[in-house]
């Protein structure tokens, strides 16, 4: 008799996932251009202009933290409202212009309500998942992340050639932030109740532990690294591009690369399902350090888009596995904080990367930066074993 599998596409993980695409989205989409609005319409350095584009990062992990913490309180459903309202508010307070202090105020208050958001939401989606197919529900609920990371870059450019871009942009942000905001009251989702532990253990928790989940670290850890080293080729691929006169195919780079994570993300999931972490995420890190060695000896088109494929299948599904695991060896009254947990951790790599990177690059070139990564990510393969992978088993 053919088993019947517990679902996975129900309107709620729809409904979920959808607000988590379109909030990444927007940020994707001010990321790369709210810096020259800056520059423009208050006529700030190059530096300034970085800082109001990166604040944001800030306010994530901000939000991150502190949506961890309260999930367990009131949880994640009320914390999701909170999250939707703020962002609501502040994409509507981007239509005014008084100062380029203002305006870092707004894009450090938007970030906060972007992290909150993005921890109620991958709370949720761990909670209302059947056990048994976690991993491959994960997989798909960290497409809409990946879809938006693509896209969000891709139209943001193009609104910029358009006549008032940004007051496109904004206008145009302010009504989908309304329609998340719509779409949660569609939402209906039996959650268990929250776990207070009964007050005793609440009490015994460390300050940290009120805030990180412990047993989510060690994988978080090396999702840290591992976003360290994909974030160079986020942010400097269109210099590098230029420097080997390879701007056409890089303008292909991620597409390529959300193909592929798109077509091989259901199968890694249900792989993991099936036999385990272990058996993705190992190939992974070694799929990605190719990638990367592809990457940085890239002469000719077809190689560069030869790399967005290996680091988008090694790099693009090692984040959804890394982010099951963290939540895997957690107990359920604490998802909220093992969600924050890994992507606090991961946000930093890919935070810091680049402002380090950035230091370095004057002083070498494009392509050894790359190449210095390489040992980085091999390096994650025996780290991950030591700090994950032999306490894993067959699921």
């Amino acid at each position: 008799m053919k088993e019947i599998k517990e679902p996975i596409w129900t309107k709620d993980f729809i409904i979920v996932s959808v607000i988590n695409f379109v909030s990444i989205l927007m940020f994707f989409l001010l990321m790369v251009t709210i810096s020259s609005y800056a520059v423009d319409t208050y006529h700030v350095s190059t530096s300034i202009a970085g800082l109001v584009s990166s604040i944001f990062i800030i306010g994530s992990l901000i939000g991150r933290l502190g949506a961890g913490r309260l999930i367990g309180n009131i949880g994640p459903q009320k914390m999701l409202l909170i999250g939707l309202v703020l962002f609501f508010v502040t994409t509507t307070l981007y239509l005014m212009e008084w100062g380029v202090v203002y305006l870092l105020i707004i894009r450090l208050l938007q970030g906060i309500a972007v992290g909150t958001i993005g921890t109620a939401t991958g709370t949720i989606v761990a909670m209302i998942l059947p056990v048994s197919r976690k991993g491959e529900g994960i997989g798909y609920f960290s497409l809409s992340a990946v879809l938006a990371t693509a896209i969000g870059p891709f139209v943001g450019m193009f609104m910029l050639k358009l006549e008032n871009g940004f007051d496109v942009i904004f206008y145009m942000n302010t009504g989908l932030s309304l329609m998340l905001l719509i779409a949660y009251f569609f939402v209906k989702i039996s959650l268990p109740p929250v776990n207070k532990q009964n007050g005793q253990q609440t009490e015994k928790l460390s300050f940290i532990e009120k805030f990180i989940e412990p047993k989510a670290l060690p994988i978080s850890f090396i999702a840290l690294l591992i976003g360290f080293a994909y974030s160079g080729v986020m942010t400097f691929i269109t210099f590098y591009a230029r420097e080997i006169n390879l701007v056409e195919a890089a303008s292909y780079f991620f597409l390529a690369y959300a193909g592929i994570v798109i077509i091989s993300r259901p199968f890694t999931g249900k792989l993991m399902d099936v036999r385990g972490p272990n058996v993705i995420v190992y190939p992974c890190l070694a799929v990605f350090a190719v990638g990367m060695l592809l990457f940085s000896q890239a002469s000719a088109g077809w190689m560069l888009l030869v790399a967005a494929v290996l680091i988008g299948f090694g790099y693009g599904n090692f984040n959804s596995i890394a982010q099951t695991i963290a939540v895997k060896v957690t107990e359920p009254h604490r998802f909220g904080l093992a969600t924050s947990t890994y992507f606090i951790l991961y946000d930093l790599g890919l935070g810091v990367g680049p402002f380090i990177l950035g230091m370095i690059e004057p002083h070498t070139t494009y392509r050894t930066i790359f190449v210095s990564m390489i040992p980085l990510i091999l390096i994650c393969i025996p780290l991950y074993y030591l700090l994950v992978g032999r306490k894993q088993k067959l699921a």
